[in-house]
Parts: structure tokens; sequence; C-alpha cells
């Protein structure tokens, strides 16, 4: 009966199958859609001071880079310098040591012992040239006494042959047995070990006469030592100056046989021997282009001299 209670003339309470479903009140979507929002963090700004830290580092890098670059270039730089030297053989002359501009003189030889000689014998090729130097020393002080002998007692023929003795024995002292004892180490060679011998025996005979000192020699050894010796203390000071000069002569003499002794044990420890340095004479002969070419230039002339005696000879019938 509860079912008649309701209104006939009121709109109908049955539920309509096809009406939308919240039509009448539609959820708000829209609200539900939107993106959530996070809440912003403050960001401090960066400090000047971190800022030029940073690029104070850039920069030490930067320069520490560079200056690692040009030191890699300057060391490929003196390595192709060097591959060009060793391609071309190119040793510049450094004997003797002479300045830039010293008025067109230039050095003669090149001369490094710690390059080119064996480590088991730069110690004897040292020692040989420092008794070449020591020589050299002594003839100036020959010089030196032979001028205060030409003061003192009026000797001019003595100090003018202890210059002339200076001006030939030094160089040709260096040229005669210095470069070839060199040269034998450095090349491991019997003809220059032969010619070192040969021509510092002299060398040991010239010392010897120095050390004596005759009369009239140019050299102020143990003889004209004595003779200056007086009473007087002109005499005494000249003597003294003398006689230190003879016995630097007579030093000179006795290193002069104990290195050459020396060399030449060495010289028979290694196996070198007469025949060596004869086929190295003649190997080193004819490789030599001036000997070549006045060869060549003989052998010519003579074969045109013979083509030029077969044209004028008279016809035979």
């Amino acid at each position: 009966m509860s079912d008649f209670d309701e209104n006939p003339f009121g709109p109908p309470t049955v539920d309509d199958p096809f009406a939308v479903r919240g039509a009448s009140n539609p959820p708000d979507y829209a609200r539900q859609s939107q993106p959530a929002v996070m809440p912003t963090t403050h960001q401090e700004p960066q400090s000047n001071f971190n800022r030029n830290q940073a690029q104070t580092m850039s920069h030490a890098e930067f320069q520490r880079r560079q200056e690692e670059l040009e030191r890699k270039a300057e060391k490929l730089q003196r390595r192709e310098d060097e591959l060009r030297n060793m391609t071309y053989n190119v040793r510049l002359n450094n004997w003797p040591p002479l300045p830039k501009n010293s008025c067109g003189l230039e050095p003669c030889f090149y001369q490094d012992i710690n390059v080119e000689i064996n480590v088991n014998f730069q110690s004897v090729v040292r020692q040989l040239y420092h008794l070449w130097i020591f020589h050299s020393l002594l003839m100036v002080a020959n010089v030196i006494g032979t001028l205060v002998l030409l003061i003192t007692y009026e000797m001019f023929g003595f100090f003018a042959l202890s210059i002339i003795y200076a001006l030939i024995l030094t160089p040709f002292s260096f040229l005669c047995w210095y470069r070839p004892g060199y040269k034998a180490f450095r090349d491991d060679s019997s003809f220059n070990f032969m010619v070192y011998f040969f021509i510092f025996f002299f060398q040991f005979i010239i010392t010897v006469f120095q050390a004596i000192g005759l009369p009239s020699g140019g050299f102020c050894g143990i003889i004209i030592a004595i003779k200056v010796f007086d009473r007087s203390p002109t005499g005494i000071i000249v003597g003294l100056l003398i006689t230190s000069i003879a016995l630097g002569f007579c030093a000179a003499a006795i290193m002069d046989i104990l290195l050459i002794s020396k060399i030449h044990r060495i010289y028979r420890s290694s196996g070198a021997s007469m025949a060596k340095a004869q086929a190295e004479f003649t190997t080193e002969f004819l490789k030599n282009e001036h000997v070549r070419g006045a060869a060549s230039s003989a052998a010519t002339a003579v074969v045109q001299s013979q083509f030029q005696q077969d044209r004028n000879a008279p016809p035979r019938y």
C-alpha cells in the first residue's frame, strides 16, 4: 500500500535506465588531472671566489700543458738534428777551442774523448793529452827563462832559438804524436800505433836533450842552470828559475817513458801486429782520393804519350 502513497501528479520515482549517472553533479576531472607541483628549492648563486679559483686552475693547467708541449717540441727538434748529423756524418770541429769572433780563425779538428774513445782507454788518452799540454807549457816556460837570460846575460841567440823551438815543436808534437795516438785508440788502428811509437820515441830523445840543456842549444836545462849560478843575488834567483825549468824537462822525460811503456803494453795485448799495420796502410793509401787521382792522371798521361808516339812514328812498309 505504500506504493500508492506517492503523488499521482508528481514526477515518477521510477529510475530511468537511460539516464546518465552523475549528470546533475558531474565530477571535477580537470582539478584531478592537473600535474603535481613540487615545492621549489632556493639555489644560492655561485660565489666569485669559486669562479676565480676555477679560472685560475684552468689558466695554470693551460700554462703547464703549453710548457710541456714546448719541451717535447725542443726534444724532437734536437733529436732531428742528431739524426741529420748522424746521417751525413757531420761533426763540427771543436779544437782548438777558439771564440766565435777570432779574426776568421776556426777550429781545425774534432776531438771528444768521451764520445770517440772507448771507456776502457779514456784515461790513457787523457793522460796523453795532458802530457802534450805539459810539454807545451814547458816550451812557454823555456821562452820566459831565456828572456830572463837575455835581460841578465845578453844571450840573444839563446832567446831566439827558444822562440823558434816553441813555434815548431808545439804544433808538430800535436800533429805527429798526439793525433796518431788519439786516432789509434779511436779507430783501433795498428798503423797509427806504429806512427805514434816512432815519433814519440824521438820526442823522448828531444826531451832528454832539453833537460840536459846544452850550451847555445836554446833550452834551459841542467847545464845552463849550473852555469848561471853565482854568489850574487841575481845569479841565485836566475839559477833557481832555470833549475825549475830543467826539473820540468826531467819530469817530462820520465812521464814520456812511462806513458809509452803503458801504451805499448796495451798495444801488445790488443793483438795488433806489423802485418796488420801494413794492411791498414795499404788500404788507406788506396782509399785516398788524392792518391787515386794522381795514379789516374799518371796512367792517362802514359796512355796518351803512347798513342802520340804511335801516331808520329813513320809508316813501315
